[in-house]
């Protein structure tokens, strides 16, 4: 009987045990809810520009709205000329180099090469008027766009190949009386559809935040919190916080999950101290590219194929993408990415019109980092990969002129001859040209911040702590539990195992023992 009385004990105590262990409490992270809160109403807006009398006018250019803006805010145009929005460089200490000037003017991209020649195409997406060539008056405060990022009607657009003015069929004077706070709208004119198309660049940033569901963003979606770009990405004095890492060297200015949550937003110690090493975004975005497709991969070598009649060529994929033009070359498109992961401290090196090429395949933004580095931390990126026409003498990049109005004015995207474009951009640059061209593979990085999953979406950790298949078996300069073999490691594990079970096992046979010997 005391023996039914003992074994139906232990099997309830192994019921109770089995029910603590596997009930999960619901816990309310307060933090969040209070951010919640904070960012839960927007505040109604305390001016209406539509009752501005000098408003009231019908505007015959862009630059008289920016005169209009001016006679109120007589100071701004000081703040919006001192920003990296409206400057094309600045001044930055790179590993290796020292202090160097960099920015758009003189980086290559991995897409459309780089602005230089190329000003009144690439001026669609700079908050000034009338950049045609390389003599841009930036001291001039009439030619600040005020409208691209305060305009509020969602009609406001810069004309293609109109070197930053508005497209021909904007209302200047509605707009003009539409001005507020900037939406996520006014800057995705310029972030979501940089490189030529909608997410072609950053593949975390395109239309589809705008009114999406949680499953893309929970702080964009339209069924959740509804931030907008500028919540986070604050403005002091047009000085906005976050800086682009396609042409920003310096770990400064940058924007991290942590100033609203906290390094420490877990309520479990274990996986807070992943903090230390593992950026947020590794596992809360497992995908990118969710709604649209983003560009992979492009390849210029290919550009030039003709159709029997002379004409360009344009084919598509079964998503609507080109994946190929005879202006541009071949490309590859993805959907639903998973990213690659990276060790990055905040600190970068890019490739500058001008450098030596000195390997087989180019780096166009190096980005700096390792395990042994204290301020390095595991991030997901984009790594988008192509060629480059390059000046086989020189060993250097070539900036050719790409966009011209029409036909025999050098511009390959109508002549197509890549010894034209190559000849007058490099003279525009300022830069030698021998004549002689080929392509060399480019890698450039993206890292991926946006598109953040719902936590249950979140990678789990056997994706990362697994011996096949780990999301991060590339990162290699470390030991990590549950993927790598360490013989040490190993046998001090077995032993304690091995340990753990015989202490069991004697202990069961002394109890046996000294029972059977009560009982004698």
């Amino acid at each position: 009987m005391k023996k039914n009385i003992f074994i139906f004990s232990v099997i309830v105590l192994i019921f109770i045990i089995l029910a603590i262990k596997l009930h999960k409490k619901e816990y309310f992270n307060l933090h969040l809810i209070e951010l919640r809160k904070e960012y839960l109403i927007d505040p109604p807006s305390k001016v209406d520009h539509s009752k501005f009398e000098i408003l009231q006018q019908e505007f015959e250019t862009p630059q008289q709205v920016t005169e209009a803006c001016l006679s109120c805010h007589n100071k701004t145009h000081e703040e919006v000329m001192a920003s990296s929005h409206w400057n094309w460089e600045r001044a930055a200490y790179i590993e290796g180099k020292g202090i160097s000037f960099l920015g758009k003017k003189n980086i290559i991209n991995n897409y459309c090469t780089g602005v230089g020649a190329n000003e009144l195409a690439c001026m669609a997406c700079h908050i000034g008027f009338g950049m045609t060539n390389d003599k841009f008056d930036f001291t001039n405060a009439k030619n600040v766009d005020c409208m691209v990022c305060h305009d509020n009607s969602n009609e406001y657009l810069k004309g293609s190949g109109m070197a930053g003015y508005p497209d021909r069929s904007v209302n200047l004077s509605k707009v003009a009386q539409s001005v507020g706070q900037p939406k996520s709208t006014n800057c995705g004119l310029c972030h979501f559809y940089s490189g030529g198309g909608n997410n072609v660049k950053h593949g975390d940033l395109e239309e589809g935040l705008i009114g999406c569901t949680r499953e893309v963003d929970v702080h964009m979606a339209a069924n959740g919190i509804e931030l907008t770009c500028t919540d986070c990405h604050t403005a002091e004095n047009h000085q906005i916080k976050g800086r682009l890492y396609s042409v920003s060297s310096e770990n400064t200015n940058r924007l991290t999950c942590e100033e609203c949550h906290t390094n420490t937003p877990h309520f479990d110690n274990i996986t807070n101290r992943h903090t230390s090493k593992v950026a947020c975004q590794t596992c809360h975005i497992p995908t990118y590219a969710k709604v649209n497709a983003t560009k992979m991969e492009w390849y210029w070598s290919e550009a030039g194929k003709l159709d029997e009649n002379g004409n360009p060529i344009t084919l598509d994929d079964s998503m609507g993408n080109h994946i190929y033009t005879s202006q541009k070359g071949s490309f590859v498109w993805e959907k639903n990415v998973k990213p690659d992961y990276i060790w990055f401290n905040g600190t970068a090196d890019h490739y500058a019109l001008g450098d030596t090429i000195k390997t087989d395949t180019l780096y166009l933004n190096h980005l700096f980092g390792s395990y042994t580095d204290p301020e390095s931390k595991i991030i997901p990126v984009k790594i988008h990969k192509g060629n480059q026409i390059y000046d086989k003498k020189f060993k250097t990049i070539i900036q050719p002129k790409l966009y011209s109005v029409a036909v025999g004015d050098s511009g390959y995207w109508k002549n197509f001859d890549w010894h034209l474009a190559n000849e007058a951009g490099m003279k525009k640059m300022g830069l030698p040209y021998s004549g002689e061209y080929d392509f060399i593979p480019t890698v450039m990085y993206w890292p991926i911040n946006h598109m953040v999953a719902p936590k249950e979406q979140s990678l789990a950790c056997a994706e990362c702590h697994s011996r096949e298949n780990s999301v991060i078996a590339s990162l290699n300069d470390f030991y990590l539990p549950g993927r790598d073999r360490n013989k040490t490691i190993d046998l001090l594990g077995s032993l304690l195992l091995i340990g753990s079970l015989l202490g069991v096992f004697v202990h069961a046979l002394l109890r046996i023992i000294n029972n059977k010997k009560s009982q004698k």
